[in-house]
């Protein structure tokens, strides 16, 4: 079985602010903006997976939650208490680290070393949704050089 994300959905509680935070600080694609029924969502991806869409949506996007339980996703969604986490790899934690935080992104987690050799750093969107950012630990391989064995001289008796 070969399986592949192919996209995924953020509740946002503005959907403008959310889509300038992952166009203009992480510099993510555009995919889709789409206003329906009522609601907008917007899609937006990084340029390096085109194929990968995650979706910025109100909380009350989904038709089927009645207006009590929109108002409810909403309200805790607002303070940052529906907030989903995603996982970004990054080829330079403390870069990443250091251009996010100078456009203001609230800090999580500074740039830190994990017991499984990956460096990772964490932020929220303007949502509440983690985002995290790791570098795939440097595997520094020391390869011993061959050499042949050395040869003895055969001994005839």
């Amino acid at each position: 079985m070969n399986l592949k994300l192919s996209s995924c959905a953020l509740a946002v509680h503005d959907v403008d602010e959310a889509f300038g935070f992952y166009r203009d600080v992480l510099g993510f694609e555009v995919r889709n903006d789409v206003e329906a029924g009522g609601t907008r969502w917007v899609s937006v991806g990084p340029p390096s997976q085109p194929d990968v869409q995650i979706f910025l949506e109100s909380p009350g996007a989904d038709p089927s939650a009645s207006p009590a339980d929109r108002q409810a996703i909403e309200d805790l969604t607002a303070k940052g208490l529906m907030g989903h986490r995603l996982v970004f790899v990054t080829d330079n934690c403390d870069a990443t680290f250091e251009h996010i935080e100078a456009a203001g992104a609230e800090v999580m987690q500074e740039p830190i070393n994990q017991p499984d050799g990956v460096r990772d750093c964490a932020f929220l969107d303007p949502s509440g949704n983690m985002l995290r950012f790791t570098q795939p630990r440097q595997v520094n391989r020391v390869v011993a050089s061959r050499q042949p064995p050395a040869t003895r001289p055969m001994a005839y008796t």
